[in-house]
C-alpha cells in the first residue's frame, strides 16, 4: 500500500490492527505491529507504538499487555460484544425465518467485525444457515424500513399482500395477490416477532379492529401522507398481550376461555400465557386456568398437542367445537388399519 503522509493517522490504524487481529489468546508484539502497520504505508519507532498505545488507552480503548516471547505483546481485552453474546446474536439470525439466506449470511459476516478475526473463526463454526426455513422475499428489510417509517410518523400505510400458491411449469409456487391487488390501507402501530415470523401490528379503520400482516407477505407497501386515525382507539394497546392471546399470530374472535390442565403443564401454560395468568386448582393433579385468547384452528391445534391432559371447561361452545373437530379427523382416519 503507498504510504500515508498524514502521521497523525497512525493511531488509528495501531487500533484497526488491534481489534482485528488480537484477544485475549492472541497478542501482538511491538515489532509485529510494527510489520502490520507497514501494509498501510506506516513505519514507527518503539517510541511512537508506545505513545500510540497509550493515546489508544487514553481515548478508552480496554488495551492489557501480556509476555511474548522476550517481551511483551498487547491486545485487546474488553469489547462492546463478548464471544457468548455474538454467539447468541448469530444464532437468533440463524432461527430468524424471516431473514433470507443471502441476508443472513451479511448480518453474520457483519457480527463478526465485532470481535477479532481468530474469534470471528469460532463464530464461523457455528453458522449453519442453508439447510434452515428461511423466507424467499429479499424486498423485507426494504418493507421493514418503510413500516418503521409509517409507525414513527404515525401516518397510515398501503400496501399489496399476497399468498403462496401452486403454480404450474417452471413456475411450481407463485403469488396470488388477495383482493386481485387491491391495496390495504391500514394505521400502523408496531412490528412484532412470533412463531420465528415478523409481523405488522395495525388497526383497520374499514373493519374497526386490530389486525395483523405477515411482513414477508406484504408487497409495494407506500406511506401515505393521511395520519393515522385510530389513536384514541388504540391507546393502551400492548402488543405483548396481543401476541400472547393470538396462537401463531392466527387471527379469531376474542373469548375468555377456562381450561383445566394436567399438573405438569403448569410450565407449558406460563411459558404461553405469562406468569401472571391466574391459576387455581381443580384437584390435587390438574389445575385450572381462565384465559384471554382469539379462537381459531392454532388454538384447537395447539390443545391437541397436549391430547387428555387438558379440558376445555367454558364456554360450551367452544367446548363443542373443538370435540367436533376431533370428531371430524377421527373420521378423516378411519380405515387407515
Amino acid at each position: 500500500m503507498q504510504g500515508i503522509a498524514n502521521k497523525k493517522a497512525r493511531p488509528l490504524y495501531v487500533m484497526k490492527i488491534l481489534l482485528e487481529k488480537t484477544d485475549e489468546n492472541h497478542a501482538l508484539s511491538l515489532s509485529a505491529i510494527t510489520k502490520e502497520l507497514l501494509d498501510y504505508g506506516f513505519t514507527a519507532e518503539r517510541k511512537s507504538l508506545y505513545d500510540d498505545i497509550e493515546t489508544l488507552t487514553a481515548f478508552g480503548l480496554d488495551i492489557e499487555t501480556t509476555r511474548e516471547g522476550g517481551g511483551f505483546g498487547y491486545y485487546i481485552a474488553e469489547r462492546d460484544f463478548q464471544m457468548p453474546e455474538l454467539k447468541l446474536l448469530v444464532d437468533s439470525v440463524q432461527c430468524a425465518k424471516f431473514i433470507t439466506p443471502k441476508k443472513t449470511v451479511e448480518l453474520i459476516r457483519k457480527l463478526e467485525k465485532l470481535c477479532s478475526e481468530n474469534q470471528a473463526k469460532d463464530l464461523q463454526r457455528e453458522v449453519l444457515v442453508s439447510d434452515r426455513v428461511k423466507t424467499v422475499n429479499e424486498n423485507i428489510y426494504y418493507i421493514t424500513d418503510i413500516i418503521h417509517s409509517a409507525i414513527l410518523s404515525e401516518n397510515k400505510i398501503a400496501f399489496a399482500y399476497f399468498d403462496w400458491k401452486l403454480g404450474s411449469g417452471k413456475d411450481k409456487v407463485k403469488k396470488e395477490y388477495r383482493r386481485a391487488g387491491e391495496k390495504y390501507v391500514v394505521s400502523p402501530y408496531a412490528l412484532t416477532w412470533d412463531d420465528e415470523n415478523y409481523y405488522l401490528v395495525a388497526y383497520d379503520e374499514a373493519a374497526d379492529k386490530v389486525k395483523h400482516y405477515r411482513v414477508d407477505k406484504m408487497d409495494t407497501p407506500t406511506v401515505l401522507d393521511e395520519k393515522r386515525g385510530a389513536d384514541r382507539k388504540m391507546k393502551g394497546f400492548n402488543i405483548a398481550s396481543y401476541a400472547k392471546k393470538t396462537f401463531g399470530m392466527f387471527g379469531g374472535e376474542e373469548c375468555d376461555v377456562t381450561l383445566e390442565f394436567s399438573a405438569d403443564l403448569l410450565g407449558v401454560v406460563i411459558d404461553r400465557f405469562g406468569g401472571k395468568v391466574f391459576i387455581s386448582k381443580a384437584d390435587k393433579d390438574r389445575f385450572k386456568v381462565n384465559v384471554k385468547v382469539a379462537v381459531s384452528p392454532v388454538f384447537y391445534s395447539w390443545l391437541f398437542n397436549f391430547g387428555t391432559d387438558v379440558k376445555i371447561l367454558s364456554p360450551q361452545k367452544i367446548a363443542d367445537e373443538f370435540r367436533e373437530r376431533a370428531k371430524a379427523i377421527a373420521k378423516h382416519y378411519k380405515g387407515n388399519g
